[in-house]
This record gives structure tokens, sequence and C-alpha cells, in this order.
């Protein structure tokens, strides 16, 4: 082999060894650089999954290491969030912000979930009202309800309205109450996020009316103007006008009244009267109708 070549050949070894050992020491200076720029910050994590209501215990937080940035509502005490209870869920090792939390004292459970001005109905429902069991927590309904105007309706049956929209459900479960005979029976209670106004409506239609759950995409915010329906147009073929639910009820035709005949008190019919003559005497003898004599 040509001595000159085997030369060469070491000569371009040597220099790609080189060229390779001061590459590697150059990335592993770029990384070391990198890591000792990478920060961590202590802030509180969830030490399991905690659902909505949890009242934080010591055990349920644990402070450690969080890469990067601190996020936003989140602390670096243990103490500044135990005792409060959980609004949103949180997931392990995921950081125990303030926003997911209830206010210091608010307690937990369903009322802790309750927002300022709002209010939460407990409604009883079985499974085709409830819509066999799809109505679970965060999902939206529509209600509807079904019965008798008062003061009539002018033949139109039972009327059915869409009364309110757009609905949440907070919650929805099984609740224990005792028959006529004391035994325990199990209803299906939904407790539904209303505001104050709707609460008192939703009090009187439970108690008056049919109660029906719709359930709607959470997505779908619209508002839809109905006219509700009746018995009576159900069998007319959808034919049958309603009254619109503004209508004054005074604006609605009402029959005619009936003409009131005056009927003439029956007439008297005059005395029979008899003259006696006696002499220059003259007497006279009335006889009312029956022949009866005065």
């Amino acid at each position: 082999m040509n001595k000159r070549f085997v030369g060469v050949l070491l000569f371009a070894f040597v220099v790609a060894l080189g060229f390779s050992t001061v590459f590697y020491k150059l990335l592993v200076r770029q990384s070391q650089t990198a890591s000792a720029a990478r920060t961590t910050v202590r802030i509180a994590l969830a030490a399991r999954d905690l659902d909505v209501g949890t009242i934080l215990k010591d055990e349920d937080v644990k402070v450690e290491d969080w890469p990067g940035a601190v996020p936003a509502g989140a602390t670096a005490r243990a103490q500044d969030v135990v005792g409060r209870g959980v609004a949103t869920a949180i997931y392990a090792r995921e950081p125990v912000i303030d926003s997911r939390l209830t206010p210091r004292g608010g307690g937990g459970g369903l009322a802790a979930m309750i927002p300022q001005g709002m209010r939460a109905v407990a409604i009883r429902v079985n499974e085709v009202v409830g819509v066999a069991g799809f109505v679970v927590p965060g999902m939206h309904v529509d209600i509807l309800i079904s019965g008798n105007p008062p003061g009539g309706n002018g033949g139109l049956g039972t009327l059915t309205k869409t009364m309110l929209q757009n609905i949440e459900v907070l919650s929805a479960g099984q609740d224990f109450k005792k028959d006529a005979e004391g035994k325990p029976i199990t209803v299906q209670v939904v407790n539904l996020l209303v505001t104050p106004e709707q609460a008192e409506q939703l009090s009187l239609a439970s108690n008056n009316a049919n109660i029906q759950l719709i359930l709607r995409n959470p997505l779908d915010h619209q508002t839809t103007q109905t006219s509700g329906a009746a018995m009576a147009q159900l069998f007319a073929g959808g034919k049958l006008k309603l009254p619109q639910s503004g209508e004054n009820a005074a604006a609605r035709p009402r029959p005619a009244p009936k003409p009131v005949v005056e009927r003439e008190a029956p007439k008297k019919e005059a005395p029979f009267v008899m003259e006696i003559l006696s002499g220059n005497k003259k007497a006279e003898t009335k006889f009312e109708n029956g022949g009866e004599g005065k």
C-alpha cells in the first residue's frame, strides 16, 4: 500500500476526531447552560384528584417544584388553600389556584358552586322527566310545563309551554323519601341553577303543573320563542292558531250577550158584577175569577 495514502488517511481521521470532540463539547456546554437557565418555583399542587365540593385538607395539598413561571393565582404556602372548597375539579399534580376554589369561609358541597345572585332549586323528577338519566351536572336543559291555565282556555284542552330555557344542572341524584306506609323509596332529584325570579316560577310550576326537562347542547345558548302546543291543536293537524302569550285578554272577542226577554204580567180579568133590586134598594155583588163572591 502506498505510504503516502495511508498518511493522508490517518491525518484526515485525526482531524475528523478533533472536530467531533470540539463539537460534542460545545453541545454539552449549551445543554448545561440551558439547564442552568431553566428556573423552577415551589408552589402548592394537588396531591390527588379533587372533586367539586371537596374541602381541602393538609394531605390534599403538597408544595413541590414547578418548572417555569408561577401560574396566576398559585401560592407557595399550603396554608393559604387548606380549608377552602373546590369549585372546579382539580387533578393530581395540578396547581391549586385561587380561581378554582371557593372564597374562604364559603364551605364546600353544592352551596359552594352557586354564584352570587343565583339560586339552586331542587325539583323532583322521574326517569322520563329526567331525560332517562342523561341529565348530569354541567348539562343545560329547557323546562316545559303542561296543565290547564286558570280562567279557561277556550276549549283548547291541556296546554304545554316552554317556561325556561338554557338552565344549568348543578347536580342530579337520588333522594330517599317515605311512602304513606313509612317504607323508604327513592326519588330522582335535580338541582337547577336559576335566578330568584326563575326560582319562584319553578316552585309554582312544580306544585300546580307537570314539569318536563328537555336536554340541549351546552354550547347552544340561543333562546327560541315558541307559542306552545294544545291538545285541540294536535287533533286539528296543527292548523288551530293559539293565542299569543302577550295577548291582552280584554282584546279577545267575547260572545255577544243573550237578549233578555221581559215577560208581561198576566192581565187580571175584570170581576163579574150582579145588581140586585129590592124595592127602592139596590145592591151589587162582585164575582172574582173562580166564581167566588164578595
